[in-house]
């Protein structure tokens, strides 16, 4: 069964939703039967590189509210997810564009399939919200794709770094693009207009970073019917998430 994921690198609400589905995924019976695959979706084309700004700022000033809101708004999500097992160093974060980035995690699965696109995305994710890292630099995408292993716990295996010179070579080019435009186009015709989304057996949608028996619910139904003849992706409920408008909603853990 495979299951078709839209995020953003810097999305809080694509970190935590992340961690849930893999809660889920981690005790559903036919997991090893689950094919997952990362797509991009660009919450700010036209981001700069790296932001000049600490990120409360940057959201009360590119949303309309104070920076009072947007502290509280990510106090409340660091707290999510220290409950999810995550760091969330928001005071730290360097935001930035992320066509980079994404055209990475497609060189990665380019690579190593699936898997190690994801261990790309995680490590991406980490990179941004708790190291602090700009993702939006290019030196530093270079030096996170080049140490992938080393960052990923006994469990990740060996030789799942990508060469530094092809990631460079990659960045320098226009490769990879077209990957990012076309996931992006694909979210626009599936009506994705915020991430996380997840799209069970290319028919049952998922909105937002819902809760682990959420997932368990939607595994279990998309497994059950596997077989049936396929219809149109459906949304479930909307939950926390985050979309060109901002990000906002909230979830149980």
């Amino acid at each position: 069964m495979r299951i078709d994921i839209w995020t953003d690198i810097v999305c809080p609400y694509c970190y935590l939703g992340r961690r849930r589905f893999e809660q889920s995924l981690e005790r559903f019976e036919h997991r090893d039967e689950v094919e997952v695959q990362w797509h991009s979706f660009e919450l700010d084309r036209n981001a700069e590189r790296v932001s000049q700004h600490d990120l409360p700022g940057l959201i009360a000033a590119k949303y309309g509210t104070s920076r009072e809101e947007a502290v509280a708004q990510h106090e409340v999500l660091a707290a999510q997810a220290a409950e999810l097992g995550l760091d969330f160093n928001w005071q730290s974060a360097r935001y930035g564009n992320t066509f980079d980035a994404h055209r990475l995690v497609h060189l990665a699965a380019d690579v190593g399939g699936g898997e190690l696109a994801g261990r790309a995305h995680a490590r991406l994710l980490q990179a941004y919200f708790v190291e602090g890292r700009a993702i939006g630099e290019r030196d530093t995408l270079v030096a996170i794709a080049s140490d992938l292993g080393s960052h990923l716990g006994p469990d990740a295996g060996s030789e799942v770094g990508l060469d530094a010179d092809a990631v460079r070579s990659m960045l320098d080019s226009d490769d990879y693009g077209n990957h990012v435009r076309s996931d992006e186009a694909t979210a626009k015709m599936l009506g994705i207009t915020g991430v996380p989304f997840f799209v069970l057996d290319r028919r049952y949608g998922v909105s937002g970073a819902q809760s682990a028996e959420v997932f368990d619910q939607a595994l279990a139904q998309a497994w059950a019917s596997k077989d049936e003849q396929r219809e149109p992706v459906v949304a479930a409920g909307g939950c926390g998430g985050c979309g060109p408008g901002g990000c906002g909603g909230a979830c149980s853990a």
